[in-house]
C-alpha cells in the first residue's frame, strides 16, 4: 500500500510510506519535515521502515534525515549524483533560509537500481534516473503495482523547476518525456508536492 504522509515545513512536502500491509514493513520516501512527529505517526501505527529511498537532495525532500537517519540509523539511500546535494546546505537550498542541513553516511544506487522490501520481495521500487530538476533527480517505479514516486520531476498538470543550481530544463523535458510519459498509462504518479494524477493525464501536456 501506499500511504502519502503531507509533512508542514518551509515548504510543504509529500512524504510516502510504500509499505506492506501485513508486515508493516515499508520504505520511507522523501522524509522531508517533522521529524518527530513522522517517527511518532510511524511508530504509532506500527511500520518498521527498512531504508530511507530519496527522489533527491533538496532540502524540503531531506529535513527529517537528522531524525530518522542520524540518530535512528535508518539507512538513507540517494542517486550517486546527489552525495554533494545531502552535503552542502547551497546546492540542497538550505541555506537560503538559513536553516543548513547536511547529512552524511548515505548509500548510493544508480539508474536500474532495484529495491526490494525484505518482508515481501514482491514489493520493489526500480530506480528511473531523472535529471534536469536536480542532477540526482530519480523516480522510484513499481511496474506490477503501476505506481511510480516522482519526486519534483512532474506534477499534476506541471512540472519540475529548473533554475536551481544543477537544473536544466532541456534535460527535464527529455526526462519526463523519454522516462516518464513511456510508463503506462496507468501509472499512477505520486509527486513530491500536490496531489497524485496518472501518466496518461499528464501526456497532453508534453504533445508536440
Amino acid at each position: 500500500m501506499v500511504v502519502r504522509l503531507p509533512l508542514r515545513g518551509l515548504i510543504d512536502v509529500n512524504c510516502y510510506l510504500y509499505a506492506e500491509e501485513k508486515t508493516r514493513r515499508a520504505f520511507l520516501i522523501d522524509p522531508g519535515a517533522q521529524g518527530e512527529a513522522l517517527l511518532s505517526l510511524i511508530r504509532e501505527k506500527g511500520f518498521t521502515i527498512e531504508k530511507i529511498l530519496l527522489t533527491h537532495g533538496h532540502f524540503d525532500h531531506i529535513g527529517a534525515l537528522e531524525t530518522l537517519g542520524t540518530r535512528e540509523g535508518i539507512p538513507v539511500w540517494i542517486h550517486e549524483a546527489g552525495k554533494a546535494w545531502l552535503e552542502d546546505p547551497e546546492l540542497n537550498l538550505s541555506a537560503r533560509f538559513r536553516r543548513p542541513i547536511t547529512f552524511h553516511g548515505a548509500h548510493f544506487f544508480r539508474d536500474g537500481d532495484v529495491f526490494r522490501l525484505e518482508a515481501d520481495p514482491d514489493w520493489a521500487l526500480r530506480v528511473i534516473h531523472t535529471p534536469g530538476h536536480t542532477p540526482d533527480s530519480v523516480l522510484f517505479y513499481d511496474e506490477k503495482r503501476e505506481l511510480a514516486f516522482t519526486g519534483d520531476t512532474i506534477f499534476r498538470g506541471s512540472r519540475g523547476n529548473d533554475a536551481f543550481p544543477g537544473g536544466n530544463g532541456g534535460q527535464l523535458l527529455e526526462s519526463i518525456r523519454g522516462r516518464v510519459l513511456t510508463l503506462p498509462g496507468r501509472t499512477r504518479l505520486y509527486p513530491g508536492h500536490g496531489e497524485e494524477t496518472t501518466v496518461a493525464e499528464e501526456a497532453g501536456w508534453y504533445r508536440t
